[in-house]
């Protein structure tokens, strides 16, 4: 497909996901803005724009990913160069939100950091924000500036689609997952089921309880992200040892913190499937994860915004 860009139309990247901004500037047929991200001998980040963004219309690709708080400061730091170089526009995309996890005060005296990275962006100067997939969809509701938030759920729907899988369930690996699963299971015509985890001490291990029925079954469980692996491998386990014939898994955000390779690797999970909002790096690449790409969403997300027509279709 063919993208119509007007000349203002520019697009950077910083050390994030550089593979995925790149497969997005094919896409669109453009090039890369050039900028330089260093560090001084303290780690301070220094960055540098090495062109004019004057008048421009800037899209910059920045995942919070590991190390997060490195590459927040980059795109902050970013931001804020763009805007004292009299940029137009300055259009965050952001494939994963980190921080989004700490969304409300569960306790007393916690922050509600996800908010707090709403705050810096905007006061840097960010103009709009494109991210997929939320940890709660209401944390759009931090920001005063315009919010696109893209599902990639459909992504994962069509895959396990093409793979033609009979007797489908989809379960959900918590209970704040019913939605995410709704969703997956709307999609794919197939019931739904709860693996609800309830932990009796802070020390003890969660004792769990299939709601549904998974008997025989093709087990599908879907998050949002994949941190450390737990819920989602204890949760195969769980649901081969009630009764499951097969059990797939699939998330949009590959965090793959910790132990999780290793947890996915020994698991009951025949193929995790997750989209490439988090680059992974080559040492946790194992055959057992199925990656996809969520380039063609987003770079359709930012035809629309660049050539303001409405994103709201891509919502559906």
């Amino acid at each position: 497909m063919a993208y119509k860009l007007k000349k203002n139309f520019k697009m950077f990247t910083l050390n994030s996901n550089r593979k995925l901004a790149e497969e997005m500037a094919s896409l669109l047929g453009c090039e890369l803005g050039k900028c330089s991200v260093t560090q001084f001998s303290d780690g301070e980040i220094q960055i540098n724009i090495e062109e004019s963004v004057r008048g421009s219309e800037v899209f910059v690709v920045q995942s919070a990913s590991e190390p997060t708080n490195d590459h927040i400061m980059e795109l902050l730091i970013m931001i804020d160069a763009l805007k004292r170089a009299s940029a137009k526009m300055i259009n965050v995309v952001m494939p994963y939100y980190s921080y989004a996890r700490q969304d409300r005060k569960a306790r007393s005296r916690e922050p509600i950091t996800a908010r707090l990275i709403a705050d810096l962006l905007e006061k840097s100067g960010a103009t709009r924000i494109l991210t997929v997939d939320f940890h709660a969809p209401q944390a759009q509701g931090f920001f005063d500036i315009p919010v696109d938030h893209l599902s990639g759920i459909p992504i994962l729907a069509a895959y396990f689609e093409k793979k033609a899988l009979e007797n489908v369930v989809i379960v959900a690996p918590h209970n704040g997952g019913v939605v995410r699963a709704r969703k997956l299971a709307s999609i794919l015509d197939a019931p739904i089921a709860l693996i609800d985890r309830r932990r009796p001490k802070h020390d003890v291990s969660d004792i769990m309880n299939i709601v549904g029925n998974i008997e025989g079954k093709t087990a599908i469980i879907i998050d949002d992200l994949i941190d450390t692996g737990t819920a989602i491998t204890s949760g195969a386990d769980a649901l081969i040892k009630n009764g499951a014939k097969t059990v797939y898994a699939c998330g949009t955000h590959p965090v793959f913190s910790g132990a999780a390779i290793e947890r996915i690797s020994s698991s009951s999970i025949k193929e995790l499937v997750v989209t490439n909002t988090i680059d992974i790096p080559v040492e946790k690449q194992i055959p057992q994860i199925t990656v996809l790409s969520v380039a063609p969403l987003l770079v359709e997300a930012m035809e629309r915004i660049h050539n303001e027509k409405a994103v709201s279709p891509l919502f559906e």
